[in-house]
């Protein structure tokens, strides 16, 4: 039996710059054999060089996106990226809860690679509490993990998976602790699921472009979850993709500071 391609729908912030949010996930989602759809829930000013300004749509006009698109289209999984903050939180809470998609990829954006804030101190609790119990998997790195946690960050694998089980304590049914915050030569994530806890080791790239990196890691995993049998197997597929899009990035020549990963490095 041919499987339909599944339908994908980002739900995030726009990046000028091309390398992270909206942009980034629907490169992901193609590379990746999906087909792409957005809900854009923040307009950014950024380059390689950082955030200047952000623009945030009604929370009206993110709740018009969602409902145009589920009630017309199959969606098969979702990413969700930045929310800004707390109405467009609720409105895309209220939606997950309304239509019920299968698969839900939660990265808890909030500040940006040049230190700039994604989201609003008043939106860390309702994402906490009321959209984090509706994942599939959130993909917080380290610094996110604690916020969301009121603790310090982890400094150590060990710690990284008390925390990630806290997390899953909320609420969601797993969790991936991204490690690319440690100083180690290994670039370890973990996956932390009722069924237990698996290390997803790799190399870490000693690279600059490293642009969208969280974004186009969620979106990846989001991408395959429909097409593997596993949440474990999506997550390794999707760590694999991203390893070969920072190690070819130097392919790209896209401005002057934090470059973006090559989703495409596959093809060009």
């Amino acid at each position: 039996m041919t499987h339909p391609i599944p339908n994908v729908l980002t739900i995030a912030g726009s990046d000028s710059g091309g390398g992270a949010g909206i942009q980034a996930d629907l490169k992901a989602f193609s590379a990746l054999g999906a087909y792409g759809l957005s809900v854009i829930t923040a307009l950014t000013a950024q380059n390689t060089r950082g955030v200047t300004a952000v623009h945030t749509p009604d929370a009206s006009f993110v709740k018009a996106q969602l409902d145009a698109v589920f009630d017309d289209i199959r969606i098969d999984a979702v990413k969700i990226g930045m929310l800004a903050n707390a109405n467009v939180v609720r409105a895309v809470t209220a939606a997950l809860r309304r239509y019920r998609p299968v698969h839900v990829v939660l990265d808890t954006v909030m500040i940006s690679k040049s230190n700039h804030a994604l989201l609003a101190p008043d939106a860390v609790a309702a994402l906490r509490d009321e959209l984090l119990p509706l994942a599939t998997l959130v993909t917080p790195n380290l610094p996110e993990a604690a916020a969301l946690l009121n603790v310090a960050a982890a400094e150590d694998e060990d710690a990284m998976v008390r925390q990630g089980g806290a997390l899953r304590a909320l609420g969601a049914r797993a969790v991936l602790m991204k490690g690319g915050h440690l100083s180690f030569a290994d670039s370890s994530d973990w996956l932390i699921e009722d069924s237990g806890v698996l290390r997803l080791g790799g190399p870490r790239v000693p690279l600059k472009n490293t642009h969208g990196t969280g974004c186009t890691l969620s979106s990846s995993i989001a991408a395959l979850l429909p097409q593997r049998d596993s949440l474990a197997t999506a997550t390794a597929d999707a760590k694999l993709y991203l390893t070969g899009a920072i190690e070819r990035s130097t392919r790209l020549e896209v401005g002057h500071r934090v470059g973006p990963v090559h989703h495409f490095f596959r093809w060009w």
